[in-house]
């Protein structure tokens, strides 16, 4: 086990959040959420739809998120976190969480978005309003993890990132 607790996976949406968030729960035996399953029905017909969230539609959200968080002492949250204010916010809930934040091209990203079934949020407008909104980690306590890679080195990689060494687990 290690000593990590929480961790919160960002990144824009068809990043691998919760591909990531899943394999890392698993591997260090810690519960998942995808923050993805806690936006409102109002919020989820707004993507269906391709219309982008705004600050406003988030409010309740990153609420129900900040709160889900203090809960939890483990924890392994995979949520966009795209602007500052939001990781900042769910910082304050507990300072102790450990950002992995998931970036690539767009043109990766894209392409993997194009792949997926199933999923609410798709189509390039949504994808290009995620990008617009993106305030990268800067400045901040933030792990960066390329995702230009596969799916098993990007797991990999968090894994180190976050001080473990994969054989360990």
């Amino acid at each position: 086990m290690s000593k990590v607790e929480k961790v919160v996976v960002t990144g824009v949406s068809g990043c691998g959040k919760t591909a990531v968030g899943q394999a890392l729960a698993t591997k260090l035996d810690l519960p998942f959420v995808d923050a993805d399953s806690l936006h409102s029905a109002a919020n989820v017909a707004k993507m269906a739809s391709g219309q982008p969230l705004n600050d406003a539609d988030r409010v309740d959200w990153l609420a129900a998120l900040a709160n889900l968080i203090t809960r939890n002492k483990q924890l392994v949250l995979a949520c966009s976190a795209l602007k500052r204010q939001y990781r900042d916010q769910l910082r304050a809930a507990d300072p102790t969480l450990t950002f992995l934040y998931l970036h690539g091209s767009y043109e990766t990203i894209s392409s993997r978005m194009r792949a997926r079934d199933d999923h609410y949020f798709s189509g390039e407008d949504m994808l290009k309003s995620q990008f617009r909104q993106l305030e990268e980690p800067v400045g901040e306590q933030v792990l960066h993890i390329s995702v230009e890679q596969d799916l098993d080195a990007v797991i990999t990689t968090a894994i180190t990132a976050l001080g473990i060494d994969p054989q360990n687990l």
